[in-house]
């Protein structure tokens, strides 16, 4: 297994790690099968989504906002909740398959680190099966 770092910058982020993930496919030598981008935190997650237009993380973002508000009376003291509900909506892995060294992603899709409880200094776990 291995690890690339991510540094989100506010509360609610996507992070494009697309280049991060494909840099260690290139780095490990990896030719072909499934790499896994598993994350190891409950307040942040994973999405394969598209990459053109900065509008659809926005509204990601929105719409996560409006089906899970960050104040609700919810009953966890440490008040990052809704944080918890949007990292398990997202999921906390993703798998790409690899052919001859490069990540096979539709032309306009990207690997996005979801952050819900930032700015923070986060992980990722990569891992390749063949």
């Amino acid at each position: 297994m291995n690890e690339i770092s991510v540094q989100s910058n506010s509360r609610t982020d996507f992070i494009d790690i697309t280049d991060a993930v494909q840099k260690f496919v290139l780095e490990t030598g990896f030719r072909d099968g499934v790499v896994t981008v598993f994350i190891p935190h409950t307040t942040a997650g994973v999405t394969i989504n598209e990459n053109a237009d900065p509008d659809v993380t926005n509204d990601l973002e929105m719409v996560l906002d409006r089906v899970v508000p960050w104040t609700d009376g919810y009953a966890h003291f440490e008040g990052n909740t809704a944080a918890h509900m949007k990292a398990s909506m997202m999921g906390s892995s993703a798998q790409v398959m690899v052919e001859n060294g490069r990540l096979c992603l539709g032309t306009w899709q990207s690997i996005y680190f979801c952050e819900f409880d930032g700015p923070r200094s986060r992980h990722v776990w990569l891992k390749e099966t063949a």
